[in-house]
């Protein structure tokens, strides 16, 4: 019988050597002709193609030499950084961080606007995306990808908000309206999921597949990562631990009262405040804000070696710890928030140890890693996967 052929396959090998190049330059840096053959098992006739493809549609390009002892320096080849561009944003109650950043990784700008007011989300977003662009001198029709980090519930089903306490303008169909306005590549979700992200890519769980954030600070959250994926739930609401049963603390009798949760209430700004006063621990900053003025309470505890307090602090953070622990054993525990922040390597240690006397696993607790904003970090590796799938997926 002839053999029958099927004319797409050299079509898709040539996708996918192109896309496995493509990544391998971003993850490693410019290389030879020969380096990238080697790297991927591609003959240099078969990479001097590639490259030549994908020079040819604005790619990659020449980024330098690498020089030879015994004969001509090799041309190095680089992704190109202006290839393609993504936005990511915090979108917080006063304020709107957008952070731009080019296909590479690398950020070019980061603005805060005032979002006056926030009655019109897709109006405030809009007009800060605007100034983020203007600044990093780029038209709005480069950004690939847009990712929105908020405080609240994000539906995985249909990508829109839930709820929202902070953000009450924010709810079903701005999603559609944003999509309209900026494109169809805008995504919402929730902060404490984009930290988890940002957590495993650049910060204390890189290179762990399973591995909790525990957010304290204004508000509690939590983000969970397992088998290298996030996990949401169904409706979108896991990791609101705000909410989580404590024993001693009456269940919430309205949830529409966002400080009603059983663990809000153990481990919010008022009730860690009332127990720095116990243990008799003032602030460095008498005007310290509301939502820094914990932060600024466990970091004066950390320097001035007030271990009474941190140990109470420990044992309110340990009972979520302990939860998530015997439900998911996820091995990895990072603190992450203003609290988890402040109070660094003595805190997470002070939690682990809080941690092993009442849970049957002893889950490692370290402090978070990100510098920077992580919520708006994790955005931005959010918008980057998917920008570098729309443009890494059909190079041919």
């Amino acid at each position: 019988m002839p053999v029958t052929r099927n004319p797409g396959v050299p079509r898709l090998l040539r996708r996918l050597n192109d896309r496995s190049a493509l990544e391998l330059l971003l993850s490693v840096g410019p290389l030879t002709r020969a380096e990238l053959g080697e790297r991927t098992g591609l003959s240099k006739v078969t990479a001097g193609q590639l490259l030549a493809r994908l020079e040819e549609r604005g790619l990659v390009e020449v980024a330098g030499e690498r020089a030879s002892g015994r004969g001509p320096s090799a041309a190095l080849y680089g992704v190109v950084p202006s290839s393609a561009h993504v936005a990511g944003l915090e979108v917080l109650p006063d304020a709107i961080t957008v952070g731009v950043a080019d296909i590479t990784g690398r950020v070019v700008v980061e603005v805060v606007v005032d979002p006056a007011g926030g009655g019109d989300p897709v109006a405030a977003v809009h007009e800060a995306v605007q100034r983020a662009c203007a600044s990093a001198q780029i038209t709005l029709s480069r950004l690939r990808s847009f990712v929105i980090g908020t405080r609240g519930v994000v539906d995985p089903r249909t990508g829109d908000m839930r709820f929202s306490y902070d953000l009450p303008a924010w709810h079903t169909g701005v999603l559609a309206s944003l999509r309209r306005t900026l494109g169809a590549s805008v995504t919402i979700e929730n902060d404490v999921n984009l930290v988890a992200l940002a957590e495993h890519s650049y910060g204390a769980a890189a290179g762990q597949d399973d591995f909790v954030v525990i957010w304290a600070g204004i508000g509690q959250g939590l983000g969970v990562m397992l088998g290298g994926r996030l996990h949401r739930g169904i409706t979108g609401g896991a990791g609101e631990i705000g909410w989580l049963p404590v024993p001693g603390e009456p269940l919430p009798a309205d949830v529409s009262r966002p400080q009603s949760g059983s663990y809000q209430r153990l481990v919010g700004q008022e009730a860690l405040a009332g127990l720095a006063r116990e243990h008799g621990v003032t602030g460095s900053s008498p005007t310290s804000s509301p939502g820094s003025l914990v932060a600024d309470l466990i970091r004066t505890a950390v320097a001035r070696g007030r271990g009474g307090f941190l140990d109470a602090v420990a044992d309110r953070l340990a009972v979520a710890v302990a939860a998530v622990t015997v439900v998911l054993d996820p091995g990895l525990i990072v603190l992450a928030g203003d609290v988890g922040r402040a109070g660094g390597d003595e805190l997470a240690a002070r939690v682990e140890r809080a941690v092993a006397k009442v849970c049957p696993t002893r889950p490692r607790v370290v402090t978070t890693g990100v510098t920077g904003n992580p919520v708006l970090r994790g955005a931005l590796v959010a918008a980057l996967e998917e920008a570098r799938e729309q443009v890494f997926s059909d190079t041919v």
